[in-house]
């Protein structure tokens, strides 16, 4: 299980962000994902406790507050999902098209 951060600071370091959580619980790993081309941070991040309690804490408390002059957006991470592979987004079918005339 692992808890969502968002909104945060591109200036934010993964030792910053572990102390914040450390006040609720052990933190075992936190992720700031970044930019493949860039390789700025992408402006969220991930957090794993060492139980559900302390997370559920941590949600509880962080959501909402305000850190490094920006809102937290904090809850629990859904799951990644399986986005199958990479068409454009447009079904393989070419898409578009909704402006043709069919008389």
């Amino acid at each position: 299980m692992s808890i969502y951060v968002g909104n945060l600071s591109y200036e934010v370091t993964q030792e910053a962000l572990s102390q914040v959580f450390a006040e609720y619980g052990a933190v075992k790993r936190v992720q700031l994902p970044t930019d493949r081309e860039t390789g700025r941070l992408r402006g969220f991040g991930f957090v794993e406790m060492g139980t559900e309690a302390q997370e559920a804490a941590a949600i509880e408390a962080l959501d909402g507050a305000e850190w490094m002059g920006r809102e937290l957006k904090v809850n629990k991470a859904k799951p990644k999902e399986d986005r199958g592979p990479s068409n454009g987004g447009r079904g393989g079918y070419g898409g578009g098209g909704g402006s043709r005339n069919r008389y």
